[in-house]
């Protein structure tokens, strides 16, 4: 018998998890990567935060007026996601499409959306609901740091895999699971490794489990050098 969930086992879970934000996903019984309770790690995470923090604070207001001017809505976004061994939390992030997107189509910024005939890859062409103002907070990254607040939580680390939605976990196999044995990251393998020129979620994953693999403390500085990089010259971004 599968140690792992049924659908309609998951299908319940995640009814329920919108009311009750708190409860876990219905997951298989696995052990976190042995990164998760490394004291370097969870350091360098804390001292990332605080530096990305007092960043978000420096551009906050600029940000929040642009965000404003451009279309109407709430300046953050929020949405549940699944983090370590499929626990539920809420991810923050600068709004960067237009209000009410999420009723008008499936959410672009998920693992949800159709790609090489799979319902897992999130990237996708010139998405209409995006904001003018959102297009550049996208391409430079700064819609995510709010997220260092996930991590100074430690509901997120600096590296890690992308925080999948809840219905992108209703639909995973059994080796799909595999790449939440980590905390989810602000970056990690996959946005190092070519962003929006990966849209094969199996390849993502094939990613995420390289780096639970080849994880060392020093691995994780190599990532962050390689993501600032990235940002600054626009590897793969959008």
């Amino acid at each position: 018998m599968s140690r792992y969930a049924s659908p309609d086992s998951l299908q319940h879970s995640l009814s329920s998890v919108s009311i009750a934000p708190a409860l876990h996903v219905q997951t298989p019984d696995r052990l976190p990567h042995p990164s998760v309770n490394h004291w370097f790690k969870r350091s360098l995470d804390i001292l990332g935060s605080l530096v990305g923090l007092l960043v978000l604070a420096i551009i906050f207001v600029p940000v929040a007026i642009a965000i404003r001017l451009d279309s109407p809505g709430p300046i953050f976004y929020s949405q549940q996601r699944c983090g370590l061994l499929g626990r539920c939390f809420t991810i923050y992030k600068f709004r960067t499409m237009v209000q009410g997107a999420d009723r008008m189509q499936e959410q672009p910024d998920s693992l949800s959306d159709a790609a090489k005939g799979k319902p897992f890859n999130f990237k996708r062409g010139r998405d209409p609901r995006i904001t003018r103002v959102g297009w550049f907070l996208r391409k430079t990254s700064i819609d995510e740091f709010p997220q260092f607040l996930n991590v100074l939580k430690g509901e997120m680390s600096l590296v890690g895999t992308r925080p999948p939605t809840l219905d992108e976990v209703a639909n995973y196999a059994d080796h799909h699971w595999l790449r939440l044995n980590v905390k989810p990251g602000i970056t990690g393998e996959w946005q190092v490794s070519g962003r929006s020129r990966i849209d094969d979620f199996e390849e993502i994953v094939k990613l995420d489990l390289r780096y639970q693999a080849l994880w060392h403390p020093l691995y994780d500085l190599s990532l962050i050098l390689k993501t600032i990089r990235a940002v600054l010259f626009g590897v793969g971004a959008m």
